[in-house]
Formats: C-alpha cells, sequence, structure tokens
C-alpha cells in the first residue's frame, strides 16, 4: 500500500463521509468507529490474515469494519444478503472462520465459524498471508454456473488511489459484494467525498436522494439507467447537482446513451470497464454519447487477439480459489469481450459467450437491442438466440411495448420491419415475443439466459 490509510482518512477531519438514513457522518466519527472495531476484534481474537465475511449492506457499522479489517490486515470477504445455502457454500469456498451479520438497523451479530467448517487453506490465501497484505475474496453473480471466488491483493487495488484527487458526494449504487461497489467505496474514502445511500435501488428512489442530498457522481449499470429513463423519474426531481454518471457491468445500448445524454445533457457519461478478476482499470470516453473508450496504458497493457481483448495489470487478482487459473504463464487474462479497434479506442460489443451465430454469421444481441430501443413503442427489449436446424441459430427479440398493441402480429411486423430498415438481414429478428418487462439480478444486469448450442433440444422450425 503506497499511503497509510488512517492517515489518510483522519487527515479529512470533520468532512462529511457518509450520509446514511439521513444521518451524517463525519471522517472523524469514521476514524472513532474504526478504533472501536479495532478494539472489538481484538477482543474476539480476530487475528491478521484471517478471513472475515461480512453480511450486510452499506452502513456505517459495516463500512467502518470493512476499513478496519483492511488495516489489520485480514482477508475480507462481504457477502451482500445471500440465501442461507449460497451463504454456507461461500463461506466455506472461502475458509472464513468469523462472521459478522448486519441488520438493517445496523445493527449487528458475531458468530465464529465452528473448527472444520472451512476448507484446507489454499496456496493462494497462504501465498497473500506470507506477505502480511489484506486480501479481498469476491464471488461472481452465479448467473451461468457456480459462483467462481476470486482472490485479490487489497493493496494493490488501494495503489489506484495514492494520488489525491477531488471527492464526490457520490451516491453508492453498486452493491458491497461486487468490485465496483468495493471500487466505488475506496475511491470516495480515499479522496475525501461522501458516500451516500438510498433507501432503495429504484429510479425514484435514487433521484430523491440525488435531489435531497446534492449528489455529483452516480456509478450505475446501462440496465439503472434505462429504468431510469422509462420511469420518467429524472423529470420529477432535481438532478442539478449531477456532475458525473459512470456506467459500465455490461453492454449500453446507443439507444440509451443517447437518449440520456439528451435527457441530462449537463452531465458527463463515462463508461468504466472492469472485471472482478482485474479490478476497475481507468478510462477515457471518445465523446459522451458514444461507446468507444481509452484504456490508460500507464496502468493497463492489453493486446487484441482475433478481436477478444486480453489484459494484464497489477491489480488483477490471484487467482480463483474454486476454480483454475484463467491466467496464461505471462500474466495475460482473456476478458472473453469482442472490441473493436479504431486507432486508440476500443469499443466493447459484448461477451463471446452472448454472441448468436446465424448461418456463420455473427449476431451481438446489444447492437439489435440497441436498434429495438429505438423505436417509440418499446420500452424494454432483450435479445437471444434460438437454436435452428437450418441456420444454428435464429435471432428473437423479447419485448416491451409502451402500451399494448392492439394486434400482436402487426406489432411483430412493425418491428421486424423497423429492423430491417437498419440491420443487415441475419441481424433481423426472427421472431418478436411481447413480455411484461425483463428481470434483472440484484446487481442491475439484464438477466440474459445462457447460450443454448446449435443442435440442442428444442431447435426452433422455420
Amino acid at each position: 500500500m503506497g499511503f497509510s490509510l488512517d492517515e489518510r482518512l483522519a487527515s479529512f477531519g470533520d468532512a462529511t463521509a457518509l450520509c446514511w438514513r439521513g444521518q451524517s457522518h463525519s471522517y472523524a466519527s469514521l476514524g472513532t468507529e474504526i478504533q472501536a472495531w479495532s478494539r472489538q476484534l481484538q477482543r474476539l481474537t480476530v487475528g491478521p490474515s484471517e478471513c472475515v465475511a461480512i453480511v450486510g449492506d452499506y452502513s456505517p457499522r459495516t463500512c467502518s469494519l470493512l476499513l478496519a479489517l483492511i488495516l489489520n490486515r485480514n482477508l475480507i470477504v462481504p457477502l451482500g444478503t445471500p440465501p442461507e445455502a449460497v451463504l454456507n457454500e461461500h463461506l466455506h469456498t472461502a475458509e472464513v472462520g468469523h462472521v459478522f451479520s448486519f441488520a438493517e438497523d445496523d445493527t449487528w451479530q458475531y458468530r465464529r465459524q465452528p473448527p472444520g467448517a472451512t476448507a484446507t487453506e489454499h496456496p493462494l490465501l497462504r501465498e497473500l498471508r506470507s506477505i502480511g497484505a489484506p486480501g479481498l475474496i469476491l464471488f461472481s453473480s452465479g448467473s451461468t454456473g457456480r459462483s467462481k471466488a476470486s482472490l485479490l491483493n487489497v493493496a494493490s487495488l488501494l495503489d489506484r488511489f495514492l494520488t489525491l484527487r477531488r471527492g464526490y458526494r457520490t451516491l453508492v449504487f453498486l452493491l458491497l459484494d461486487h468490485i465496483g461497489g468495493i471500487n466505488t467505496l475506496l475511491h470516495i474514502l480515499t479522496q475525501g467525498g461522501t458516500a451516500i445511500t438510498s433507501q432503495a435501488r429504484t429510479a425514484d428512489a435514487v433521484c430523491a436522494c440525488i435531489e435531497a442530498h446534492r449528489v455529483e457522481l452516480l456509478p450505475t449499470t446501462p440496465t439503472f439507467l434505462n429504468m431510469l429513463l422509462i420511469s420518467d423519474a429524472h423529470q420529477r426531481f432535481d438532478l442539478s447537482s449531477l456532475r458525473l454518471i459512470t456506467y459500465g457491468t455490461e453492454p449500453m445500448p446507443v439507444a440509451t446513451l443517447r437518449h440520456l445524454h439528451e435527457a441530462l445533457p449537463n452531465v458527463t457519461l463515462k463508461q468504466t470497464y472492469g472485471l472482478t478478476e482485474l479490478g476497475i482499470l481507468p478510462t477515457q470516453s471518445r465523446a459522451p454519447d458514444e461507446l468507444w473508450i481509452r484504456l490508460d496504458r500507464r496502468v493497463v497493457d492489453y493486446k487484441i487477439v482475433d478481436n477478444i481483448l486480453w489484459v494484464r495489470c497489477q491489480s488483477a487478482m490471484l487467482g480463483y480459489l474454486n476454480a483454475p487459473s484463467p491466467f496464461d504463464e505471462e500474466g495475460w487474462l482473456n476478458t472473453q469481450d469482442v472490441v473493436q479497434v479504431d486507432g486508440e479506442y476500443l469499443k466493447i460489443l459484448g461477451r463471446k459467450s452472448d454472441i448468436i451465430n446465424v448461418g456463420g454469421e455473427k449476431v451481438f444481441p446489444a447492437e439489435v437491442e440497441g436498434v429495438l430501443l429505438q423505436m417509440d413503442e418499446i420500452r424494454e427489449a432483450l435479445v437471444v438466440g434460438k437454436p435452428n436446424p437450418v441456420t444454428g441459430h435464429v435471432v428473437v427479440a423479447r419485448v416491451t411495448p409502451s402500451r399494448p398493441p392492439e394486434d400482436p402480429q402487426t406489432f411483430a411486423a412493425s418491428v421486424r420491419a423497423f429492423c430491417g430498415a437498419r440491420l443487415q438481414p441475419y441481424k433481423i429478428p426472427m421472431l418478436v415475443e411481447i413480455v411484461d418487462g425483463h428481470g434483472h439480478t440484484a446487481r442491475f444486469k439484464k438477466l440474459r439466459p445462457p447460450a443454448v448450442p446449435a443442435g440442442a433440444h428444442g431447435d426452433l422450425s422455420l
């Protein structure tokens, strides 16, 4: 760690560190809370390098405990509020010895995991413990299979914040068990900013929070931003304090981005890029209404192999605790993201696994979704591939209309005609399914079903 975290926090004095449920907590009070946790850890004999789980969302106590654990050089496992079966599996995989669970009112309970409840010490945990560095274990969402447990060196993550810059009043939207949420919190508190929590992660609640607390920065997802635009919440609340919106975690439809730029012309829109395995990487957007970004070569090394982005950086994880290492012998990670290149700028087209193969031609769902969202008659769109014995797959559009159509067949025909004027023939949805809204994960990413291989059962004959 290139700076003293406790000294950096203390230097901000009486500035507001956290706004939670209408109450402000200064950096001085945060420091007092951290010291109280340090004493509590000693009483509970939570030693350095032990794995400690935090079960709960943002609050004064969860945030101060997380910081106390970093200073105590623990291995921290933020888990949100998962179902009991998932919680127990994660505790076992991460070899957790101590669990702190927080209720909505910020009261907490502690339990020590019984002997034998954890797995045998993993070599990666042993490696991190040998250098006395604080660690972070994050679990993937598991939407396409078993959750992977990534082990990161917190000191490497904090090195990004060595230079002191202006801190923003930031709404902490991304969950604490997500690399984006952790990155946001560390960025706020190491720069003297203010972390502001919303009562809920709905469009109205978030916009009300921005108005009430004069929020300047909103880090969020394209799915949530589309929900915000659909709700018109940005027109019902005063968002004049908002200076910057950052978005990532999934492809952004161009139509949503341009609509957002028109709706909030005084707000800078910035695309971020990161993976749990790499951390959040520094980027620069070419234009506020474009999806081209530039990665900072001073911080991250990257290469393009067969249109796939490969990355190597200092903040990368040590590896998975429950899966083989994804890095090659030289430390390169295949991100599985397909990209276009324009000079020094990249455009992320989508995950390789999401590509729909139509007769040998590649279709990226985000591109078709972006066209569908240009229709005034469509509020939400999700594009998937269905197996077909002739073409391999066909494109299927699941859309939520702005209002119920009088004739679904006529509506579907108009959707295909609209796409036909803007897309190549193989990208046009063969089927248009009318649905009542799309689900999303707790992390506000689209619930995109896993791709079904061509030739699998359930082939769609046309």
